[in-house]
């Protein structure tokens, strides 16, 4: 998975694989969702991203495996 944050654009970008892209959907004027061949999230886009996220606010966790 990868995040990219474009200041000059205030676009957050987040790519969850690296499969090729066939379809793109709206969720609303600022959220556009990427498909694959399949139907798999490809990645999610969020325009104005400051506006909707703390993008300076930038943390994950990588939670235990249960296995």
């Amino acid at each position: 998975m990868k995040v990219k944050y474009f200041a000059d654009t205030d676009t957050l970008l987040v790519g969850f694989s690296e499969n090729s892209i066939v379809e793109t959907s709206d969720l609303n004027e600022n959220v556009l969702i990427d498909l694959d061949a399949e139907g798999r999230l490809v990645s999610l886009t969020l325009e104005h991203a400051t506006q909707q996220t703390d993008v300076n606010e930038f943390s994950y966790q990588l939670a235990a495996s249960n296995h």
